[in-house]
């Protein structure tokens, strides 16, 4: 369980990153506009802009993903099992919450999950 200080700089931390994804996403929205059939770039210029924003909507939907776990996780930090990992129910480093704010697993249980 966090104490309070922890809650209050947890808190700060996960409103900047929400702040920095928001600016991410409307980044990654500006790039993977259609590129349009008559832009008049070469053909190998296209095919690269083409595989640049395939690359960004990727980049996009992992900002977004994130975005909604980030929320998510501020929503429950005065929950009393905030910090607690969801499968083994240890109380998950504070390091790891600050380093990854959207997890629910503490490092050995994410470590068997993804193998």
């Amino acid at each position: 369980m966090m104490e309070n200080e922890q809650k209050e700089n947890f808190r700060k931390h996960i409103t900047d990153r929400i702040q920095s994804v928001k600016k991410d996403i409307i980044s990654f929205k500006a790039l993977t506009r259609p590129i349009a059939p008559d832009n008049a770039v070469g053909r190998i210029s296209r095919m690269d802009a083409i595989n640049s924003k395939s690359i960004n909507e990727e980049a996009l939907r992992k900002a977004e993903n994130t975005l909604v776990k980030l929320e998510s996780a501020f929503k429950i930090i005065d929950d009393d099992d905030f910090g607690t990992c969801i499968e083994c129910d240890k109380p998950i480093p504070f390091a790891r919450l600050m380093i990854l704010p959207e997890t629910s697993l503490c490092v050995g249980c994410a470590e068997k999950l993804t193998g």
